[in-house]
């Protein structure tokens, strides 16, 4: 079964957690748009969905869904995003498609936070994937110093700005045995906006999609 398959899969079962009525928050990337496609085939009737990114929201107005501000909303009652990585403990890496801050404030908001990926997700340890940091511009080379000072080998992502404006810098081989410890210390380096590590608000629930279908993890 190809990537692209098991993707929908996983986005299917999503949808099954989704009630009419619900305001909705909801991430960013390949998986959440076939959610979004998803969603739509099943005809839910949402009260709202908050956005996460400038795509997310463009996906979400093209089906005819109600894209409101979370100012206005309390808490959600369910969050939906991918991941890069996951690990046993359902913390995550996120920020491939660069909009892990207003994903960590959606997650944030959020009562139940559901993350759907396909079994290549899946890691003992976390920092396979180069961990994304969020960065003010003029913050670019202190946070970089600062990064390989952590153990890190962090790299521009080039020609990328994130939806608040910002940079990115992706970051190789941390040590991320105990990554809630490596998230504060990265955001405490002034000039951090934001990094990928989903430890402190790890996922509630993970959906996994593999040859054999989908299962919670």
């Amino acid at each position: 079964m190809s990537q692209q398959r098991l993707k929908i899969e996983v986005a299917k079962a999503a949808v099954g957690f989704v009630e009419d009525g619900m305001t909705l928050g909801l991430g960013t990337g390949s998986t959440v748009n076939a959610f979004i496609d998803q969603l739509a085939a099943a005809g839910k009737r949402l009260d709202g969905v908050v956005s996460s990114s400038d795509e997310t929201t463009r996906r979400l107005k093209k089906i005819g869904a109600r894209v409101v501000d979370l100012n206005h909303t309390g808490d959600l009652e369910l969050y939906i995003d991918g991941a890069d990585e996951v690990d046993t403990h359902k913390r995550l890496i996120k920020g491939g498609g660069g909009a892990m801050t207003r994903e960590k404030i959606v997650a944030g908001a959020s009562r139940q936070f559901i993350c759907i990926v396909d079994e290549s997700k899946c890691v003992p340890v976390l920092g396979v994937f180069p961990l994304p940091v969020e960065v003010m511009p003029m913050a670019r080379a202190l946070v970089g110093r600062k990064l390989i000072g952590l153990g890190g080998q962090p790299e521009l992502r080039d020609g990328f700005t994130t939806d608040n404006g910002n940079l990115i810098l992706d970051v190789r081989n941390l040590d991320l045995v105990d990554p809630r410890a490596m998230e504060d210390r990265i955001n405490r380096i002034p000039g951090v906006v934001s990094n990928g590590l989903f430890a402190h608000r790890a996922a509630d629930r993970v959906l996994v999609a593999s040859e054999q279908g989908v299962e919670e993890r």
